[in-house]
C-alpha cells in the first residue's frame, strides 16, 4: 500500500494538473471501484466474476467454432492446422466490441439513473457517465488478460507489439466515452434513445467484422467499412496485437484515432450545452 501511494505521489507531482482534476480523478476512481462491487455484491466470487465470465465466453467460442464445427483461419504467426486459432481470433475481436456496447447501454441510463447525485451543486456531473464505460472497460481486461495467457501457453508466443495496447485502449474510449456523453444526455430528454441504441448497436454489430473476416467484404466496400466504422478498425489491430504480432491496419488505425477524438469532442459539447437544464428535467 505504501508503494502504491509513493507512486501516486510522484504522479502527481510529475503531470501539470490542479488539485481540483486530481480531486475529480480520485472521485471517479472511487465511483467505478463502488459500481463493480455493487455489481457482484453478495456473491461468493466477488469480482473474479468478470474473470470467469469473460473465460467462459473464450472457451465456448473456441469449442464451438475451432472443434465442433472445425473452422480453421491461418493466422500469420501461428499454426496453419492450429484448430484453435479462429476462437482465439474471434473473441480478440469480440472483446472491444464488449467493452463498447456495453459501457454505451450503461451510461445511456447514468445521468438519469443519478436523479439525487444531479441536483447536487458541487457534483462534477461530467463523471457520471465515465463511470460505467470504465467499469466495462475494466471487465473486458479480464477477458484479454485470459485471452493473451492463453496464446502465450497453447503457442508459446508473446508478441511485442502488446506494448502497442494502451494506444489502442485510447481509442476505444475515446470513441466510448464520446458516445456515452452524447446518450447520456440526450436520454434525459428523449426517454427512447436507449431503446433506439438497442437498434442501432444490432445494426453496427454486423456491419463490423467481427464474427466473419473482413476478406469477405466486397473489396469495393472494404476500405469504407473501416474508414467510416473505427469499431472495425479497432478490433483489426486488437487481433493484429494479441494474435500475429503484426500490426497491418495502421492506416485505418489512424482514421479511426481521428474519428473517435472528433466523437469524442462533439459528444461531450452535446453533453456540456445540456447540463445545466438536467436538474429541470429530473
Amino acid at each position: 500500500m505504501r508503494g502504491v501511494t509513493s507512486k501516486a505521489g510522484r504522479l502527481r507531482r510529475t503531470l501539470p494538473l490542479s488539485e481540483g482534476w486530481w480531486a475529480k480523478f480520485d472521485l471517479l476512481r472511487t465511483l467505478v471501484r463502488r459500481d463493480l462491487d455493487a455489481r457482484y455484491k453478495g456473491s461468493v466470487l466477488g469480482n473474479f466474476w468478470p474473470l470467469l465470465n469473460q473465460l467462459s465466453q473464450l472457451l465456448i467460442y473456441t469449442y464451438v467454432f475451432s472443434i465442433v464445427l472445425n473452422v480453421k483461419l491461418s493466422l500469420k504467426g501461428l499454426p496453419d492446422e492450429s484448430k484453435l486459432a479462429f476462437g482465439f481470433w474471434l473473441f480478440a475481436g469480440l472483446l472491444p466490441w464488449i467493452a463498447f456496447t456495453s459501457g454505451v447501454t450503461q451510461a445511456a441510463g447514468a445521468v438519469v439513473g443519478q436523479p439525487n447525485l444531479v441536483k447536487k451543486v458541487v457534483f462534477p456531473l461530467a463523471l457520471l457517465p465515465l463511470v460505467p464505460i470504465l467499469s466495462a472497460f475494466i471487465e473486458s481486461a479480464f477477458g484479454l488478460t485470459a485471452l493473451i495467457v492463453f496464446v502465450a501457453i497453447f503457442y508459446g508466443v508473446l508478441h511485442g507489439t502488446l506494448a502497442l495496447l494502451p494506444l489502442v485502449w485510447l481509442t476505444q474510449l475515446l470513441l466510448t466515452a464520446g458516445l456515452g456523453y452524447l446518450v447520456a444526455g440526450l436520454t434525459v430528454f428523449l426517454r427512447d434513445i436507449p431503446q433506439t441504441l438497442g437498434v442501432i448497436l444490432n445494426l453496427w454489430f454486423y456491419f463490423t467484422p467481427i464474427v466473419y473476416p473482413a476478406s469477405v467484404i466486397p473489396e469495393a466496400w472494404r476500405d469504407w467499412v473501416f474508414w467510416l466504422n473505427p469499431l472495425a478498425a479497432i478490433s483489426e489491430v486488437y487481433r493484429d496485437i494479441v494474435l500475429t504480432g503484426e500490426v497491418t491496419h495502421w492506416g485505418e488505425w489512424g482514421v479511426a484515432a481521428g474519428v473517435s477524438l472528433v466523437v469524442f469532442c462533439f459528444g461531450l459539447s452535446v453533453y456540456r450545452r445540456l447540463r445545466p437544464a438536467f436538474a429541470d428535467v429530473l
